[in-house]
């Protein structure tokens, strides 16, 4: 990297903080700090949506099955989250926003008190926050190692540079940091991986028509639509553990829904969300597919993406591309930070100590910054030693989304009342199934990635279903309520 590079890194940096500076100023109680006072536009919360989605992790991880797999990673990754959304936006993510506005919700997890429990709403907090601190440490780790490849700096640096940066920003200014961030984040990746788009296509040998003709003389398999281990069986589970996950499973992301400002709003922000992660990822991966042309025979695939960058950018541009990369991690990492940080203080203190439940304004709000603080500083030690979980596709791809589906089954299928039956027992059971069969999958050894990753969220599915449909007792008045109220006046 060059002077130039590191001007347009800095100047990205004291962008994410003064708009940090500038949220500080319109958050003025817990609720503006964890939901935007509910006041999202559809354009930003689904711009946030699409950008909360995805990391630096896509330019490691995702990079290295791009460069040895193909064209599969946009089918079973993009494409399925793309469909995925467009589900949620009719038919999850409008209750989001109601919970909000007739509940008085904060965080996702707040409503599992009246849906089912007291124990279910606490085991799922624990269990989600926990899995949270090792999915954002990995991230943060992922965009570490692209600063290494980029500039030779150390791995601890790049954690602990990304790690600090988002700390800052998202305890003084809470979501509405995040998603302005967002927001701003998109407009730098948009010009980043254009930039890298059209350089690529220049130093082809057809030139735009290379689009159309590389796929032919890149290795075997990598233009099909399914490559071994990625199997259609691969893709559909991927499917099944993206609805689940976009739909809100994936807390943060709940979060965007839960914040906009009617129920209408809400389903417009998912469908945007949705017809961005069909339409951008082909621009974005395409320098990633085409990778095994002009760098042959890598040893570590993981750093295809920031060698094409380092190989084809001049100064300046360099710089901007990392940003990019930057971008992605902060507006998850950070959006992470801030909905787990809702959740202890929403649902797992108060429980712990009940004096938490009659804090003033005031105090809420400082406890909100206390929480989202520490619990970034936890994902940076994690990030400090990812390899001892795995690594980055460890930590991100297999961990969080094996371990994802035992928690976020009761979670979403209980906004729906075909699901009334399925009461605390059959949550507190597909949970407990869902990680029972994941050690299991870890300790025995099999060959199917789609077993590995699908099992834990098969299996709670299954018995979440199955259980309620032998319950034979009354539904409680307060789940009926729960639903009817959900139900009603669709554009609230």
């Amino acid at each position: 990297m060059q002077l130039l590079d590191w001007i347009v890194l800095a100047f990205y940096f004291i962008l994410l903080l003064s708009i940090g500076l500038w949220a500080y100023s319109r958050v003025k109680n817990s609720a503006d700090f964890y939901t935007a006072g509910g006041k999202l536009p559809w354009w930003l919360s689904g711009v946030s949506h699409h950008v909360s989605g995805y990391s630096g992790a896509v330019f490691v991880a995702y990079a290295g099955i791009a460069y040895t797999h193909g064209f599969t990673l946009y089918v079973w990754w993009a494409f399925t989250v793309a469909i995925a959304t467009l589900l949620a936006a009719f038919y999850i993510a409008p209750r989001w926003a109601k919970l909000r506005k007739f509940a008085n919700i904060q965080s996702p997890t707040e409503y599992l008190l009246t849906r089912y429990d007291l124990k279910t709403q606490q085991l799922i907090a624990w269990v989600g926050s926990i899995i949270k601190v090792f999915d954002t440490g990995g991230k943060l780790a992922a965009i570490a190692l692209l600063l290494n490849v980029f500039s030779g700096t150390s791995i601890t640096f790049g954690i602990l540079l990304v790690g600090v940066v988002s700390l800052i920003y998202i305890t003084i200014g809470g979501l509405w940091a995040d998603v302005w961030n967002d927001f701003a984040q998109f407009i730098v990746q948009l010009l980043a991986g254009i930039t890298m788009f059209v350089i690529i296509i220049i130093n082809s040998e057809d030139g735009l028509m290379s689009v159309a003709t590389v796929w032919d003389k890149l290795p075997e398999g990598n233009s099909d639509f399914f490559n071994d281990p990625y199997t259609i069986t691969f893709a559909f589970t991927m499917l099944l553990i993206n609805f689940f996950s976009y739909s809100g499973g994936t807390w943060n992301l709940a979060t965007r829904f839960i914040s906009s400002s009617s129920a209408k709003v809400a389903k417009k922000a998912g469908i945007l969300s949705s017809i961005l992660y069909l339409i951008w990822p082909l621009i974005l991966l395409y320098p990633m597919f085409v990778a095994p042309m002009f760098l042959e025979n890598l040893s570590d695939p993981t750093l295809s993406y920031g060698l094409m960058a380092k190989k084809f950018l001049p100064a300046g541009l360099l710089g901007l591309v990392l940003a990019s990369m930057f971008a992605n991690t902060l507006s998850m990492t950070s959006s992470d930070s801030n909905t787990i940080s809702s959740v202890i203080c929403r649902d797992i203190l108060p429980n712990l100590f009940p004096k938490f439940r009659k804090l003033s304004q005031k105090k809420e709000l400082r406890l909100a910054r206390i929480c989202t603080f520490c619990f970034t500083a936890i994902t940076i030690i994690v990030g400090l030693n990812a390899s001892s979980f795995g690594g980055i596709f460890g930590l991100i791809v297999t961990w969080f989304g094996a371990l994802l589906g035992p928690i976020s089954v009761p979670m979403i299928l209980g906004l729906l009342p075909a699901f009334k039956k399925s009461g605390s027992s059959a949550a507190m059971a597909s949970i407990i199934g869902g990680l029972l069969v994941f050690i299991i999958l870890k300790l025995v050894e099999q060959k199917s990635l789609a077993l590995e990753m699908g099992g834990p969220i098969l299996a709670s599915l299954v018995i979440f279903t199955l259980v309620g449909w032998l319950n034979k007792k009354p539904i409680p008045q307060k789940i009926t309520e729960l639903h009817l109220s959900l139900n009603k006046n669709p554009n609230d």
